[in-house]
């Protein structure tokens, strides 16, 4: 996978931004490794990241040919199912449902049905339905992308493994993965936006990158937690990943993102799709030499 070169300005002050506040992050969990505990990040940052995605759907039905009324209807659907879900995982995650210990052999497996359990809802609706790709197409495919800036939030993996919370063959790959896809966000975005030299390649690598950074995570994450699918046993038990509030992100942020990379990726190919019947050449491929 190839990452375009930034050769407009914009980019790379948006590399830079995402690198200080990445390091600003894991400055302030590092000074204060208590805070966490306290719910209130994860507040912030979930209140913040749900604020955004109805903020961006709104803008982006505003630039489609619904009418008024149809455009609130959809946004309204869309934000009681957003809500509802995040609230349900929510109650699901300070009641401790998804805490591995005695038992977990015999019951559902509650942590696994959270994650995918919505892709199995979401994923058929959001590729097929055509009213998702009236409004993919009104909206700039880089707002998809540029959203997932809040993946640099994963760097708390590695904070509590420095603390001795997590186990490093979990907390690396998903911690740096977190980052990585994080930091590069705005620089993919803004490469696409400004219609750069591989900017869509390089918008399809990124979204890759972060689907291969969810699936290793969770592939690790089941493997080194007591339960029916751990083999491995780490020297530090990873009992943290199903506790309240790390258990937010498996939970709720990994489906959630793997459901933004599916959208962004059908709007990339819609949008080549389009670039494509729109050329000159479209059309003329069977007046051409084999």
């Amino acid at each position: 996978m190839q990452i375009a070169r930034f050769h407009h300005p914009a980019p790379r002050t948006a590399l830079l931004f995402s690198l200080v506040l990445a390091g600003s992050w894991l400055a302030i969990n590092f000074a204060f490794p208590d805070l966490v505990q306290t719910g209130i990040p994860n507040l912030v940052t979930r209140s913040t990241i749900q604020v955004v995605l109805l903020t961006g759907l709104w803008l982006g039905l505003a630039r489609t040919e619904l009418t008024k009324d149809a455009r609130f209807a959809v946004w309204l659907v869309i934000a009681a199912a957003l809500t509802v879900w995040l609230a349900t995982v929510w109650d699901l995650a300070i009641s401790g449902v998804f805490q591995p210990g005695p038992g977990v052999v015999v019951r559902a497996p509650a942590l696994p049905i959270a994650i995918f359990f919505p892709l199995l809802i979401g994923l058929p609706i959001l590729l097929l339905s055509k009213r998702i790709g009236s409004l993919l197409d009104a909206m700039p495919p880089s707002w998809l992308i540029g959203v997932q800036l809040y993946r640099i939030f994963g760097g708390i993996f590695l904070v509590r493994w420095v603390g001795g919370e997590l186990p490093a063959v979990f907390a690396l790959p998903a911690g740096l993965g977190d980052l990585l896809v994080g930091v590069m966000a705005l620089p993919a975005a803004l490469s696409l936006a400004y219609g750069m030299p591989n900017g869509r390649s390089s918008a399809v690598a990124w979204n890759i990158l972060g689907i291969l950074d969810l699936a290793i995570a969770v592939t690790m994450g089941a493997l080194t937690s007591p339960g029916p699918l751990q083999l491995i046993t780490p020297d530090h038990p990873n009992l943290l990943i199903g506790t309240f509030p790390t258990v937010m992100i498996p939970a709720f942020a990994v489906p959630s993102s793997i459901l933004l990379h599916a959208l962004s990726l059908r709007q990339l190919r819609r949008l080549a799709q389009r670039d494509v019947s729109s050329s000159p050449m479209a059309g003329t491929d069977n007046a051409l030499p084999a």
